[in-house]
């Protein structure tokens, strides 16, 4: 049934009022909320948290959906579930939640002391010296457990600084630091810019400046926090870049967190070395220095674990274990994923038998990413750890700028189907990098990305390619056009202004289809008046200018 006029302006005016109250009564609820809850601080507005929200929206399947995005964003490791798999099917009893046959369901079903099991604790901290091939030891009366990596790092945050404090962080960082330390915690960050120089390197003159720019802004700072291995970057620490960080910390007497999240995927060149093992090497033990470096570590990585929500705070200060034991309460880890994965890590033959391996399979891994880039004509930044490499795309930019980034970084996503991360999302002070996973996903989808990833470069080289020739061309023949003998003394105007109406017409069709729209948009804007045909009113003999 249709309204009458009167009725679609009255409903019209209702809608307009109702409109009117929805945004008072939203107000009035924003009002009755926290700031915490209706800041936009979060960070989920990076492009790295967008990507992954495309990827959801149209994710990549072989049979399902085969022309769909490719996760190339996510760091986690599934290369070798196999073997995790494998290991809970020769052990029943730990993932049945039974001791010596029996079950102890109800027993993990309670309620547990947030100290965390003293068997779990054990295992992860054994576990964590034989990542680092047992050249240091770990207390486990120092270890605090956590829901992740994520909530330890915010958890020290809390421990160590106040609202308005401020943390230096070497760029690029992970983007998650954004929300991690400092969405609910108030502290700030100050990067510490770190240039492809020297391969982004921390240097005593950027740590100095980050200092200066924090003084500047009227921030104290309470510390530094590196991850090492790098994410993004792939690359594990110098020594010389360690000694330079307690240095530091030790002339300011401020912090260093040590994410050492990826210390077990180390697979090639130079082995890791925890900032732990550079403080026994210069006898700190007994210094103040001692107590203000903290460690960070999960199971999400090294194990490919996320999902069981296993994090820790490892420190060497009284203080601050107590304080984040008890901040722990608000993000435990359960009872039966601590029992299962005590009995995994008690498992000496196993574990061995896993680090080998995984190390093996990301190097594999690894050198097919790189490999596969190479043939598409990308580099990468020399790496050896992490789910990732850090890749150099500013030869494809349109301009050095990270508009050119965003630009190229939503091709790659809409068109290409591949989620990697831009390097403007880690804080990356060069545009044209790009954070690209391979530790994700199986092989036969790696190779389909790389073809992608290749096809799409062979196609900007194309077009650029096109350019440059059409260029070219014009620049050659610009005054290669011929001379032809036009009579207009024996038709009437009208005939004469038809000829012309049609050569008109016949020279735009040449101009529209040996110029692209866009060419022929710059070219008008450019040279309006500069499509010139030479008509010659004498008698001679039809001949084409030598060409210069």
């Amino acid at each position: 049934m249709l309204l009458s006029h009167f009725c679609l302006k009255a409903s019209y005016s209702l809608y307009e009022n109702l409109k009117e109250i929805d945004i008072y009564q939203r107000a009035k609820e924003m009002e009755l909320l926290s700031r915490k809850a209706t800041c936009k601080s979060h960070g989920q507005d990076s492009s790295s948290f967008l990507g992954c929200q495309e990827y959801e929206k149209n994710a990549y399947d072989e049979v399902k959906n085969p022309e769909g995005i490719i996760q190339m964003g996510l760091a986690e490791n599934q290369l070798s579930f196999d073997l995790l798999e494998s290991w809970l099917a020769k052990n029943p009893d730990a993932a049945g939640f039974k001791r010596d046959g029996q079950s102890i369901f109800r027993e993990l079903a309670l309620f547990q002391d947030y100290h965390g099991l003293p068997t779990f604790k054990k295992a992860l901290v054994d576990f964590m010296a034989e990542i680092r091939g047992n050249k240091v030891t770990f207390d486990p009366n120092h270890i605090v457990l956590t829901a992740g990596a994520t909530s330890a790092n915010e958890t020290l945050m809390f421990c160590l600084a106040e609202q308005g404090d401020a943390f230096l962080l070497p760029t690029p960082y992970y983007p998650g630091f954004d929300r991690d330390l400092k969405w609910r915690t108030g502290v700030e960050i100050v990067p510490i810019q770190c240039t492809s120089s020297n391969r982004f390197q921390i240097t005593k003159s950027a740590l100095e400046e980050a200092y200066q720019q924090a003084q500047k802004k009227n921030l104290r700072v309470k510390g530094v926090l590196v991850t090492n291995p790098s994410n993004p970057l792939g690359t594990t620490m110098t020594r010389a870049e360690l000694d330079l960080l307690i240095n530091f910390i030790t002339d300011k007497e401020i912090h260093l967190i040590s994410d050492e999240i990826y210390s077990g995927t180390v697979f090639s060149s130079r082995a890791f070395v925890s900032i732990m093992e550079v403080l026994k090497d210069r006898n700190l033990e007994n210094t103040d220095v001692w107590d203000r470096v903290h460690i960070v570590y999960s199971l999400s990585k090294d194990l490919g674990l996320p999902g069981f929500r296993v994090g820790a705070i490892y420190s060497n200060d009284p203080i601050v274990v107590a304080a984040a034991t008890k901040m722990s309460s608000f993000g435990l880890v359960s009872s039966q994923t601590q029992y299962l994965l005590s009995a995994m890590l008690s498992d000496k033959k196993f574990t061995k038998e896993y680090i080998s391996k995984n190390h093996k399979r990301l190097q594999n891994r690894q050198s097919k990413l790189v490999s596969g880039l190479k043939k598409a004509g990308i580099c990468c930044l020399e790496s050896n750890a992490g789910l990732f490499c850090w890749v150099d795309m500013r030869h494809l930019l349109s301009s050095n700028t990270f508009e050119a980034e965003m630009e190229l970084w939503k091709r790659i996503v809409y068109d290409v189907k591949l989620n990697i991360s831009p390097g403007s999302s880690c804080h990356c002070t060069e545009p044209g990098w790009f954070r690209v996973c391979f530790a994700n996903m199986p092989e036969d989808t790696l190779k389909l990305a790389m073809q992608r990833l290749k096809s799409f470069v062979s196609s900007i080289t194309i077009n650029n390619q096109s350019d440059k020739d059409l260029k070219n061309a014009r620049r050659r023949s610009r005054n290669k056009w011929g001379w032809f003998r036009v009579c207009l003394a024996n038709r009437p105007d009208d005939t004469l202004k038809l000829a012309v109406q049609r050569l008109k017409s016949f020279v735009s069709s040449i101009t529209i289809n040996n110029l692209s729209d866009k060419d022929l948009k710059k070219a008008r804007r450019r040279t309006r008046n500069k499509w010139v045909f030479r008509l010659s009113f004498q008698s001679f003999h039809g001949r084409q200018q030598d060409e210069r």
